[in-house]
């Protein structure tokens, strides 16, 4: 059996031409993720933002990590907070995260049309109904091209209060949300 080279386009140095940045973000768009929320509260005010660029770095102890675009209120309160938490969105809550995914979306009443309560440590918005939550004390922010990545160590943690429900999460895959095909 021969193996070949397959074709593609090298990427290489700092100037990435347009069309290859077109390329990867299409080629990217491939990468199916769950859809969660971050969320923290800074000042008395909360900040909430839909997120796909998330995951577990470490059982012991408890670690995640999420991805948000540096220009982003919600990357400069989390930052500035220490704290946030993130809900995983189950698929019928794909309204919650086109809204809280809008561009522009106001500062004031962003949370009026969700329901929510709070984390149990630092006051956070957690998603009325999410699959999972967990709450989260930021530990390292590390900036990568465009973006903020924040650890942290959960602090707390839960599942919705139907958990013997079987869970039917909303991905993002091609751009677009979806739930898992059963």
């Amino acid at each position: 059996m021969e193996h070949g080279v397959f074709p593609g386009e090298t990427v290489a140095g700092p100037d990435v031409p347009d069309e290859v940045i077109d390329t990867y973000r299409e080629l990217s768009a491939d990468i199916a993720s769950g859809v969660g929320v971050v969320s923290t509260r800074l000042r008395g005010r909360d900040y909430a933002a839909t997120v796909s660029g998330f995951l577990s770095v470490s059982y012991d102890p408890p670690t995640l990590l999420v991805s948000l675009y540096a220009e982003a209120r919600i990357a400069e309160a989390v930052v500035d907070a220490g704290s946030w938490a993130l809900s995983l969105l189950p698929a019928r809550l794909r309204g919650t995260a086109n809204w809280l995914a809008s561009p522009g979306s106001p500062l004031e009443g962003l949370l009026t049309q969700v329901d929510y309560g709070r984390a149990p440590e630092t006051g956070a918005v957690i998603i009325e109904d999410s699959i999972a939550w967990f709450e989260v004390r930021t530990t390292q922010v590390t900036t990568a091209a465009t973006h903020q990545l924040v650890i942290g160590e959960v602090v707390a943690m839960g599942r919705r209060a139907n958990a013997d429900d079987e869970a039917d999460p909303l991905v993002h895959f091609a751009s677009a949300y979806a739930r898992l095909a059963r």
